[in-house]
């Protein structure tokens, strides 16, 4: 008898162990999330966050801005929740987190243009894409050979393991290879300060990162603004994305979290960044 009563007991508490220890992962999971990735879509991941924290103060949201393709590992390495992308995950990323288990699911949170950034005292007010891919490439170096001043080119770039920097590639290069004595930088904010200090500098970045510190260049006679990138006339223009882990779960933190951008306010903080929402209230 007492043996029996002695295994119901423990039974009970296994179960009872179990099904909180259950709780608690649950718990766990949705109150800490971790979003990585790039640093365009990082600036509306990191309003994203503070705005949900602000309704949800048990909720734990940080956000890394280690670049797309680094928050494409962290996705596939399970280190993170959320990989903030300005690109589309590629093949090898894909096949990489199917063999880890891992089924990527895009999330549009926003679109966004490239414009092509001057200093604000350089006279040139446009360009076409190729003139701006011949300036790359080094065929343009002289600021007087496109209707400019006489002066040499400062041409500046995303780092290679940036999305920024794959957008303009594919969409400016055309398969061509930039000149030698091209200038990288870490993130677009370095871009816009190198360009808003050098008087002779071209750069790019994205739409939310260009102030009155920067020109914008009208391309192909075109000029960078929301109309022209939601429309897709503008050509130099790309969709910004959060990638999951499968679908979330509906209901949990990270679902509401990853469409935050459908509702009336999420569009509010993605416009008052600068970039351009997917919806209109």
């Amino acid at each position: 008898m007492l043996l029996a009563q002695s295994r119901l007991t423990l039974t009970g508490l296994l179960i009872l162990g179990l099904a909180l220890a259950g709780l608690t992962g649950v718990h766990a999971e949705e109150t800490r999330i971790i979003v990585d990735g790039s640093t365009t879509v990082g600036p509306i991941a990191k309003a994203f966050a503070e705005y949900y924290m602000g309704l949800h103060p048990d909720v734990q949201i940080t956000v890394s801005e280690s670049g797309s393709g680094n928050g494409a590992k962290s996705l596939i390495n399970g280190t993170c929740e959320i990989a903030d992308m300005s690109r589309f995950m590629k093949e090898n990323e894909f096949a990489a987190a199917v063999e880890k288990g891992i089924m990527p699911v895009a999330h549009v949170v926003a679109m966004d243009g490239l414009p092509i950034i001057v200093h604000p005292s350089n006279p040139v007010s446009g360009l076409t894409v190729e003139q701006v891919r011949d300036i790359y490439v080094g065929k343009i170096t002289n600021w007087n050979q496109v209707g400019g001043p006489d002066k040499k080119i400062v041409v500046v770039s995303r780092d290679t393991n940036s999305g920024t920097y794959e957008t303009f590639e594919n969409l400016v290069m055309n398969k061509e290879k930039m000149a030698e004595s091209v200038e990288y930088v870490g993130s677009n904010g370095a871009a816009r300060q190198r360009v808003q200090s050098t008087p002779s500098a071209i750069g790019y970045a994205g739409l939310g990162f260009v102030d009155q510190t920067v020109k914008a260049l009208d391309i192909n006679g075109i000029t960078p603004n929301q109309s022209t990138v939601s429309s897709g006339v503008y050509p130099i223009a790309r969709p910004l994305y959060m990638f999951t882990n499968g679908y979330p779960k509906l209901g949990s933190h990270i679902h509401a979290f990853v469409t935050l951008h459908l509702t009336k306010d999420g569009q509010e903080i993605i416009e008052a960044i600068g970039f351009i929402p997917v919806t209109a209230y």
